[in-house]
């Protein structure tokens, strides 16, 4: 069964910090690109960052370079979004999806999703 869990989500000020969680299982980790996505309420999914453990790449959204940094850990199968200096524009659902494809930022399309983890930033 495969199956991508996020966790870390929560509510915090502007300008604190959340760690967000990918575990991964049930498909081949180091086959695969991770990337996070999150969507805010009434606004269209969007692409925040992706892994490619593989290739030793990592990419980030403009909205969030220098504040968010990814990384994993592949004898755990689980990918880390650490989120500082976080803003009330970051306030959404955040999601870990796997693709065989490369990285890339602008897409929406990966074979796994996991359920989504809600992260609320207050002004």
């Amino acid at each position: 069964e495969v199956q991508l869990v996020e966790s870390g989500g929560g509510l915090v000020q502007a300008g604190g910090s959340l760690r967000l969680s990918c575990a991964a299982s049930g498909f081949t980790f180091d086959d695969y690109v991770i990337g996070w996505l999150r969507q805010a309420p009434g606004k269209e999914r969007e692409g925040v960052s992706c892994i490619s453990s593989s290739a030793g790449s990592t990419y980030y959204a403009d909205s969030v370079e220098g504040r968010f940094t990814i990384s994993s850990d592949n004898a755990k199968n689980t990918v880390y979004l650490q989120m500082n200096s976080l803003k009330p524009e970051d306030t959404a659902v955040y999601y870990c999806a796997a693709r065989r494809r490369q990285c890339s930022i602008s897409s929406n399309v990966f074979a796994f999703w996991g359920q989504g983890t809600q992260v609320a930033v207050s002004s």
